[in-house]
């Protein structure tokens, strides 16, 4: 086997890129993806691409946040795994598949080809995420009408209700900061989120009771990509109710009422009670997400 040639790309070369064969359709998937030349990579061989991957981030950071397109022919796992582990950033990957690629024996062979170099890089597989994608044909969730949402601008306020959502979580990304920093790592990286979201911070908002008793938090945005569900979490001793729903219907409604021609999610798919708010919601599951983190394999 001749010799790997590993090469990042600029504007000139940006279309040697597109040359590998994309057997899982991500390119459907970035569509609406902005991704900097100078951030992808490829392994050639013979000239020939036999991996690539590109690094996303936000319009302003100067610095990607994760590897969100990679991909690796049939039988050149290791120079993917050598792509990775020679690349100049070492953050978190992710991996957006179709919903279909468990039952479909060559996408799920694809799939594995994947994983297989993934992990070789040194990367553990920390969440399998669903996708949701809600479009004006899904109809508008009702709103149930038991909860009163105001803004609030102070952070501080919104800090409490996070540690306190965090406290009792399913979400494994919570779950990974809550391991290395506490509840206070939780809170803060939420909240960096929040604030580098593009859309206003004036749309945070927190729910009560007619009563005046807090509920939880919805927090509506824009990312990079369009609008999207930022977060949604209902304090533990308010669980039991239903009230998510509640909080995802209006975070569906605010970002409908102010233009959003679709509205993405994403939930863990352990996170088996946010699951079903959302199918209630009438949100479509579009394609899954795989996390993978720089640790330990597991499995």
């Amino acid at each position: 086997m001749t010799d790997l040639v590993i090469r990042a790309l600029d504007e000139r070369d940006a279309p040697l890129f597109d040359t590998l064969a994309d057997p899982l359709n991500a390119r459907e998937a970035h569509r609406l993806t902005r991704h900097r030349p100078d951030w992808k990579r490829v392994a050639l061989r013979d000239g020939e691409v036999v991996a690539r991957a590109a690094w996303w981030g936000g319009p302003d950071d100067t610095e990607p946040l994760t590897v969100n397109w990679f991909d690796v022919a049939e039988g050149e796992e290791e120079a993917g795994a050598e792509l990775l582990r020679t690349a100049p950033w070492q953050v978190e990957l992710e991996m957006n598949l179709p919903g279909s690629w468990r039952e479909d024996p060559a996408l799920r062979a694809a799939a594995q080809t994947r994983f297989t170099a993934v992990r070789d890089a040194g990367y553990a597989l920390l969440v399998e995420r669903f996708l949701y994608r809600w479009t004006p044909e899904c109809g508008l969730p009702e709103r149930p009408g038991r909860l009163v949402f105001r803004p609030e601008p102070d952070d501080e306020v919104f800090r409490d209700a996070l540690r306190r959502i965090h406290s009792d979580t399913l979400d494994a990304h919570a779950l990974k900061a809550i391991e290395e920093g506490g509840l206070d790592q939780a809170a803060q990286e939420e909240l960096d989120f929040f604030h580098w979201c593009p859309s206003p911070r004036e749309w945070w908002q927190l729910a009560h009771t007619p009563q005046g008793d807090p509920v939880g938090i919805h927090i509506p945005a824009h990312n990079p990509a369009g609008p999207c569900v930022g977060f949604i979490g209902v304090l533990p001793d308010r669980r039991g109710h239903g009230y998510a729903y509640d909080l995802l219907a209006e975070c569906t409604h605010f970002l409908v009422e102010r233009g959003a021609e679709f509205v993405s999610a994403a939930t863990d798919q352990g996170n088996v009670p946010m699951a079903v708010n959302f199918a209630k919601a009438g949100y479509p599951v579009v394609r899954e997400r795989l996390n993978f983190h720089l640790g330990r394999t597991t499995g």
